[in-house]
């Protein structure tokens, strides 16, 4: 609706964190922005996870949101991209698919591909205690005509919630008090294509709820919205209210709460882990009753937003919905929550819609080649009954799709795709090329009858100390710092990675199995009810995404196969198959 909404940072001006790094490293491997305007505009870089395995560390950084989504909107000005500002009333289809959509005060624009990223705006309504506000974001109006326009095209939707926590005045919280969570001394940067983290970095803080807190929501549970019945959609499990947190966690004496400045520009805070819909008194009196905060000068007031969504089951894994040929849905409307998972889903709707009027093949990713076919994949293969996040607990095959190696798993892609230049293509060519290099000159170069290969396999080695004492090792020499990181953990881990990659090879074999577009599967009588009903509903393209999906079980798998074999299966009545 606004060309300055472009990259705007509605809730925490955060990018990264655990799994959600992974991400926007993948996103940049293919050619994406946002790892490049998150170096440029974060204020305070952490790598997480660091006392743990390699397959789990996490880049995250806090953003500037106001020069984060200044640059995204001057990358999109600067680029090919025309801007049209207006409210979408209806989308247009014809007999072979999408046509174009009707915008209020422009009219019909035409166009044989959309993609929809609505965010929280269809029927968005704000709760803030009894207040009900009908919007997509604070101040902004909702969407209202393109939710009845996807409903009378027979969509199904539901009601899903998320919500913000208060902005405070850094200068009104008495910080002294508070625990300092610094950067880390070298930040990891996001985009293997960028300069790297651009300002000096600024310093988080941590803060803990307390008995009184607790008491403040328990002594009011009728006036929350959350448990009065007000709110009727599903919030995030993961990332509960303060409300949520209190209730579910009724042993736990205090909750932790991450003091994180928004911007450079102003005195605003945001207090990642007490969102809330309590009405304002309530928050002023939650906030003073936190150390530190006693004196706490509110800039907003935090919120929960309740909107419509599209349950995902109705999209092919491209992010092209089934209904109608040419429309893509990409983010929150696919019953996800996050910037990066909205970003990913962005990033693949837009390739596919450009493949698909190309008449090319579309760009589908395994589970097996990054978070983001993990996405794609839980989409249409799950149920969604409350906003996704993501896990590294999600990809089964973590320990293969790290974020150091992003650019060796998914730049090919990229450059294929036409979203990495050749220069940035090459560049990676010679850093595999260095990393190849330095492993071999390891594997010849002895030490005390050990090759340096082996001597770094040992826990108590690692390769920075090996580099440095082998100064006349010119290989190892022109490594740089995350070639470093990259080659360890791949010789470290080499044992499980060769195991890893033998399940991946019996997932590829499931996922090679195609399985027919418009099979009837009501009409297999040999299967189990439940298992008719769902492969029904989700429509799995392959028989690895089958059996993933649950309520299917392996005796129903072995029926698909037998029909597959025989090579002839029940039809959909009126498909073209038939």
């Amino acid at each position: 609706m606004s060309s300055q909404a472009i990259g705007r940072m509605s809730c925490n001006p955060a990018i990264g964190g655990i799994a959600k790094g992974q991400l926007v490293r993948e996103i940049d491997a293919l050619g994406g922005q946002m790892g490049l305007t998150a170096d440029a505009t974060g204020i305070h870089f952490r790598m997480l996870n660091t006392s743990k395995g390699a397959a789990v560390h996490s880049p995250r950084c806090q953003s500037d949101k106001l020069a984060y989504s200044e640059m995204m909107e001057k990358v999109v000005l600067d680029s090919s991209v025309e801007i049209v500002e207006g409210m979408v009333e209806e989308l247009l289809v014809g007999a072979s698919g999408v046509e174009g959509l009707r915008v209020s005060g422009i009219g019909v624009l035409q166009a044989p591909r959309v993609v929809i990223t609505s965010g929280t705006f269809m029927n968005g309504v704000i709760h803030r205690g009894e207040e009900r506000i009908s919007a997509g974001r604070v101040d902004e109006p909702p969407s209202l005509d393109l939710p009845k326009s996807l409903r009378s095209l027979g969509f199904e939707t539901q009601r899903l919630k998320t919500g913000t926590p208060p902005r405070v005045r850094s200068g009104s919280i008495d910080t002294s008090v508070l625990e300092v969570q610094e950067g880390d001394p070298i930040p990891s940067p996001f985009s293997f294509r960028g300069a790297g983290p651009a300002c000096n970095q600024v310093h988080c803080h941590i803060a803990w709820t307390t008995e009184k807190s607790h008491r403040v929501i328990l002594d009011n549970m009728e006036k929350i919205p959350l448990y009065n019945g007000q709110i009727e959609g599903i919030g995030p499990r993961y990332c509960p209210s303060i409300e949520d947190k209190v209730c579910r966690f009724s042993d736990r004496d205090r909750h932790q709460i991450f003091v994180e400045p928004e911007t450079l520009r102003t005195d605003e805070v945001y207090l990642n882990g007490i969102s809330t819909s309590m009405e304002a008194t309530l928050q002023d009196e939650l906030l003073r009753s936190i150390r530190g905060f006693e004196k706490a000068e509110v800039i907003r007031y935090g919120y929960a937003i309740e909107y419509d969504f599209i349950p995902p089951h109705q999209l092919r894994e491209t992010m092209e919905s089934r209904l109608v040929p040419g429309l893509y849905l990409a983010g929150q409307i696919n019953g996800t929550t996050g910037y990066e998972e909205a970003a990913a889903q962005g990033l693949m709707a837009g390739i596919n819609a450009v493949l698909s009027l190309k008449g090319e093949a579309p760009f589908i990713l395994g589970r097996n080649e990054a978070y983001v076919g993990v996405l794609m994949d839980d989409l249409v293969t799950k149920e969604i009954s409350e906003p996704y996040r993501m896990f590294t607990s999600r990809a089964e095959y973590r320990l293969v799709l790290r974020q150091d190696n992003a650019d060796r798993r998914l730049m090919s892609h990229g450059h294929r795709l036409g979203l990495i230049d050749q220069e940035t293509h090459d560049k990676l060519q010679r850093k595999v090329d260095r990393c190849d290099a330095a492993r071999k000159e390891m594997e010849r170069e002895y030490r005390e009858g050990k090759s340096l290969l082996e001597i770094l396999r040992q826990p108590a080695s690692n390769l920075p100390s090996i580099v440095e004492s082998e100064a006349s090792l010119n290989s190892l020499q022109e490594l740089e710092l995350g070639d470093l990181s990259s080659l360890e953990f791949d010789i470290k881990y080499e044992g499980y990675l060769k195991r890893e990659h033998s399940r991946i090879e019996r997932l590829q074999r499931a996922d090679g199995i195609r399985l027919p577009e418009h099979m009837d599967y009501g009409a297999i009588t040999e299967m189990r009810a439940e298992g008719r009903e769902k492969l029904a509903r989700f429509r799995p393209s392959t028989l690895g995404q089958a059996s993933r999906i649950a309520g299917v079980n392996p005796a129903d798998l072995q029926i698909l196969e037998i029909y597959l074999k025989r090579g002839h299966w029940p039809v959909l009545e009126g498909s073209e198959s038939a």
